[in-house]
């Protein structure tokens, strides 16, 4: 019997680390997309207005009041950052299902490339 219930805790254990990573995938397509919509907002924001300057001081700000409520993860930089996956990635039919793929580190290295071509590869 006690090799029947090390066989049944190991299938057990297997399941639960299964849900585990596929939790913890879920968590992150949902961040990423998050990040996607909040930078669009911003850029969709910026181009309704024609002020020069105004761009910068809008992220900047947003950004001291995000971190401040939510943290770290909405500091200016990575603010800019999410502008920026937005602006380099604006279809959402594109971004929905390669956040099921690629993590918001994966997008974050994509960035320096120079062209599309290159990022969407």
């Amino acid at each position: 019997m006690v090799a029947l219930e090390r066989k049944l805790f190991q299938d057990l254990a297997q399941v639960i680390e299964q849900g585990k990573q596929q939790a913890v995938s879920q968590v992150n397509s949902v961040l990423t997309l998050t990040y996607w919509q909040i930078g669009k907002r911003i850029n969709d924001h910026m181009l309704n207005n024609e002020r020069a300057g105004y761009g910068e001081k809008v992220v900047a700000n947003v950004s001291k009041q995000l971190e401040q409520q939510f943290g770290k993860s909405f500091t200016l930089r990575n603010v800019r950052r999410m502008v920026q996956f937005a602006d380099e990635f604006p279809d959402i039919d594109i971004v929905t299902p390669l956040v099921t793929q690629l993590s918001w580190s994966h997008f974050l290295q994509l960035f320096p490339l120079k062209s599309k071509a290159q990022r969407f590869f």
